[in-house]
């Protein structure tokens, strides 16, 4: 076995450490999360993610590749917990006043001894807030820095199915990444606009639908992704919510799966 080979099945082995650790944290089946996070809410996520539990998983998380120890990690919590929302299904199928995207968790910053970060995912259960996945980088607390500098009481989402970042206010819609660029262009178009072309993009996906019932990824699709896999669904916890080498996510039947690395170059 080359030295290479020995890391890659020593940090698998960790993951799937992880993947138990976490199914045990998070075994409270998923609820309906809250329209807006109250000061309350917050303060409820940031309790879970600062619990000796979740640091201990957290410290397991950042020695999984061998960049430093467990006993070493140290992780922290940074700030405070932050709403992140997603492109809202109901706003895609046309519904009468829906908003364009929903709050899918709350996620909180942590940084370990050396460097490392990561966001927890915090949602609202049966059993109340409790962690649901963790996922490497700082995407959720970058977006929200550039899309309240960008538009100033908007609402930063995500449109998982194409991982790209955006703010919207009053009646427009303006991209935060080079994905979302691409999608609506430099300048970001009407809401209306934005809404025919994700109802084009993904009308034909949502729960419910043929391609739902078939399990397959990407779309509205509520199917745990193989691990490996692309982009999972874009529903809320309980179903596999980012694609990412270092996430943890909740699958469709409550079981933890792990996914690819992120993406965090450019967005």
């Amino acid at each position: 076995m080359t030295a290479e080979t020995a890391r890659a099945t020593a940090a698998a082995l960790a993951a799937a450490a992880l993947v138990t650790a976490l199914a045990g944290q998070a075994s409270a089946a998923p609820v309906p999360q809250p329209a807006a996070a109250t000061a309350g809410d917050r303060a409820a996520a940031h309790e879970a993610a600062v619990a000796p539990d979740t640091l201990a998983t957290l410290s397991r998380f950042f020695a999984r590749e061998g960049k430093v120890s467990v006993a070493a990690a140290l992780p922290r919590i940074e700030g405070e917990a932050v709403p992140v929302s997603y492109l809202a299904p109901e706003f895609v199928a046309g519904k009468a006043g829906a908003p364009v995207a929903r709050l899918e968790f709350l996620a909180s910053q942590a940084v370990s001894a050396d460097g490392q970060k990561a966001a927890l995912w915090t949602a609202r259960t049966g059993a109340g807030w409790q962690v649901v996945n963790i996922a490497t980088g700082d995407d959720e607390f970058r977006y929200a820095r550039l899309g309240a500098a960008e538009l100033p009481g908007g609402t930063v989402f995500r449109e998982p199915q194409i991982d790209a970042w955006y703010v919207a206010g009053g009646e427009r819609v303006l991209p935060l990444d080079e994905d979302a660029v691409r999608a609506v262009g430099p300048a970001g178009v009407s809401v209306g606009a934005y809404r025919a072309r994700v109802a084009k993009a993904y009308g034909d996906k949502l729960p419910g639908s043929a391609y739902a019932r078939r399990g397959t990824a990407g779309g509205y699709a509520e199917a745990a992704a193989p691990p490996g896999g692309g982009t999972g669904a874009g529903g809320g916890p309980g179903v596999v919510l980012a694609g990412g080498a270092g996430a943890l996510a909740l699958g469709a039947a409550g079981a933890v799966a792990l996914l690819r690395r992120r993406r965090t170059a450019g967005g």
